[in-house]
Order: structure tokens, then sequence, then C-alpha cells
């Protein structure tokens, strides 16, 4: 058996998420065909992360699994692959590093840190419409930024996120290493990183944090929902912040 580890970058507006699906267009499923034409053989393709319908990635680590291979032919050349692999994938698709791994490397399992950005724009801007959040109301940064301190830590998110069904006994207590706000121009980036994310918490993070900075929840309130003490009336499923400005931004080992 022969392993690669690759690193991609995609735009996920077209996709409807990174996991393979049946009859849906994923990131998976189209590095899996680019490989496949190329390798001529099936693989074994998993992610570091399941990022969702829309939401893009700058670093996102998968790995390759080629059952039967010839370590001596030189299209298993890594600078080679990269280039062969590249021109199958569609434009929005980028692999922008191949290493050879061990064999029993695993993209999910051997990660130890996943770190996302989110982005908000401040204003309407002509370029990165599918990449940001546009609030058009004025935000209360130094508010959101005290709100975003208060998520480092070890917190029950079972507020923050959606079941998945695919993991019924999935726990819903996470540790955040850091959470971070920062303004830069007319963007406002919200940065998190931890070991691993439960599906829709970060979104639902952000989109509570931008409650905060329109004066919509206060400190005391976002404390009480990470606490699992707030009011009924925070109904932290419907501020789920938009996919488009959500990036996988990079996957620690």
């Amino acid at each position: 058996m022969k392993t690669w580890k690759v690193t991609l970058e995609y735009d996920g507006t077209k996709y409807s998420g990174w996991q393979e699906q049946n009859n849906a267009r994923t990131v998976a499923g189209s590095l899996r065909g680019a490989v496949e034409d190329f390798l001529g053989s099936p693989v074994e393709i998993m992610g570091a992360g399941r990022t969702d319908a829309g939401v893009h990635a700058l670093a996102q680590v998968a790995h390759i699994k080629l059952r039967k291979s010839d370590r001596r032919h030189p299209k298993y050349d890594p600078a080679y692959l990269i280039t062969q692999f590249n021109e199958r994938l569609p434009s929005d698709i980028s692999i922008i590093d191949i290493e050879d791994a061990p064999v029993a490397f695993h993209a999910r399992h051997d990660a130890t840190a996943r770190s996302y950005l989110y982005q908000i724009a401040t204003r309407k801007t002509a370029f990165h419409k599918r990449h940001v959040w546009w609030i058009k109301e004025p935000l209360d940064i130094a508010a959101m930024q005290q709100a975003a301190a208060r998520i480092a830590g070890r917190h029950d998110f079972a507020r923050f996120a959606q079941k998945d069904p695919s993991k019924p006994r999935e726990s819903t207590i996470v540790h955040v290493d850091s959470a971070e706000v920062i303004e830069d121009d007319y963007l406002v980036l919200f940065r998190i990183d931890a070991s691993h994310f439960l599906w829709r918490m970060v979104r639902r993070l952000v989109g509570i944090t931008v409650k905060v900075g329109l004066g919509e929840v206060t400190l005391d309130e976002f404390d009480q929902l990470l606490t699992g003490k707030g009011e009924a009336r925070l109904d932290v499923a419907a501020w789920t912040a938009p996919s488009a400005g959500l990036f996988l931004e990079s996957v620690r080992y």
C-alpha cells in the first residue's frame, strides 16, 4: 500500500461540502475523480475536517491510500503528482502539497488540532462576496473581542452544535485552545483553534458573537450560554452564520 498526505485549498461555494455523497458534487468526490483518473486504480480518501456545503479551506489535509503500487514508478513522485492531479481538478480546487506518508497515517485520527477562520465584512465588497458575511449594521468590535476571549477553555458546546446522525454518542465537551476577533480594515476576522469541532459549532459561535457586537446579546447572556444556563429566548441555532465566510485554515499533527 502507498499513502500520501495531501494539502489542498478550495472554494466551497459550488460544493455540497467535503464528504462524498450520492448525487451531490463534493470536494472529496472531485478529488477522487482526479486521482483515480490519473492512477487508474481505486483509492481511499479521508479528510481531516468535514467542511459543510459552501465552506472553504485554505489548507485542508487528506490522506490518499493506494492499495497496489510500484514504488519505483516515476508517476509516484510527489511533485509530479501535484501537477497531474491539479490538471484534472476543477479550477476552484488546488493541491498545494503532497508528501509521502507512513502507511498507517490517517488525516483525521492523527490530527491534534484544527483552526478555523471566519471573515465578516463591514462594507460591500465587489471581489470577495462569496467569502464573507456582510454585516451592514455597526459592530462593537471590543465587545466581540471580549466574547471571543470567553470561548477559550473547556466548555459543553451542546447549545452551539447540531446533532450529527453519524455520531449519536459524540461528546459535546470541547477544549478550545484559543479564540479571537481581529479588526483588519473593513474585515472582522474570527479565528478559533481546538482539537476538534462539533457540527455547526463554529458558525453558531460566530453568529452569537455577532449578536453581541450588534448589542442584541449581552456578555452576561453569552456567558450563560457557555455555562448551559442561557434563557430559552436565546435561539443559537437561528443565529448560525452563513457558510460563505468560513474557512478551514489549518490542521496540525
